[in-house]
């Protein structure tokens, strides 16, 4: 059992790298990393506390029973989770962990938008299952919560959000902006009540772009950089088909309408679609 493991968390909107990161991190001496760690228990408990479902004890005593008590029992120095599901609970994750750290992966949101609609549509907001959660949401005593599939469990806006009743009319598409753009301010607002040494602001274009980037991604987590980890970020990862499709015009104004303001804060308001090669 290792008391001094260092604890590190890659907290995104998902569809962003977070797989790649993973393997990239696992590759380094000495380092336990996961991807979407105990995420059955993880995505719902996420989902059911920024709708306000669950409270921040329920949380803080989940983590404790699943990162906390894997932290405290790795044999490696560094321990680490790229997780999206995670994004909606670093408050409890900062508190339960005072030394963690926390990396912020973005990804053009156009991109990452098209990449959930096209490849993970089946399990990404589709109309039943975001359904069930509403009613569920609604009325938890006459609609018992769903099974801990993922498709089940994406934030809705809280009953008295102003933006519930927009939400209703949403498609899918529209749906999976939201998360997009939500997901990001409810990181930035998080990572902003923490001391600045405990986060890091990273886009996954950067990544790819030079080495530089990808070094002072190792240093912020006091990991050994050699240049062949650079590589691993040239390549897509977690990808079920090759395939990359840019965003029509009606999805564009969709987009825009939605997460345009999250788009320029996070600084890619004034760069073009790309299309990713395989």
């Amino acid at each position: 059992m290792s008391r001094t493991t260092e604890a590190f968390f890659i907290v995104s909107s998902g569809r962003s790298g977070t797989a790649m990161l993973h393997k990239a991190l696992a590759a380094a001496p000495d380092v336990e990393a996961h991807h979407e760690y105990m995420v059955h228990i993880v995505q719902p408990l996420a989902v059911r506390r920024f709708m306000g479902l669950a409270d921040a004890a329920e949380a803080k005593r989940v983590l404790a029973g699943t990162h906390v008590a894997a932290i405290r029992y790795s044999k490696m120095e560094h321990w680490g989770d790229s997780s999206n599901k995670l994004s909606w609970l670093i408050p409890e994750l900062a508190e339960l962990l005072a030394e963690a750290k926390f990396v912020h992966l973005v990804r053009d949101g156009r991109k990452v938008a098209s990449s959930y609609l096209h490849k993970l549509g089946n399990e990404c907001y589709d109309d039943r299952s975001t359904a069930i959660l509403r009613a569920h949401a609604d009325d938890p005593t006459a609609m018992p919560a769903p099974p801990p599939e993922k498709k089940y469990w994406w934030p809705l806006p809280r009953k008295a959000d102003p933006l519930a009743g927009v939400f209703a009319g949403y498609d899918q598409f529209e749906r999976i902006a939201w998360h997009w753009s939500e997901i990001n301010r409810v990181i930035l607002e998080a990572l902003g009540e923490l001391p600045p040494q405990r986060s890091l602001f990273v886009r996954l274009e950067d990544l790819r772009a030079g080495p530089s980037t990808a070094r002072a991604l190792y240093e912020f987590l006091n990991l050994p950089y050699r240049d062949e980890y650079f590589a691993m970020f040239a390549r897509p990862h977690n990808v079920n088909r090759p395939e990359d499709k840019l965003l029509d015009e009606k999805q564009r104004m969709q987009f825009e309408a939605i997460a345009g303001r999250m788009l320029a804060r996070l600084g890619y308001a004034s760069r073009a679609e790309y299309v990713v090669n395989y």
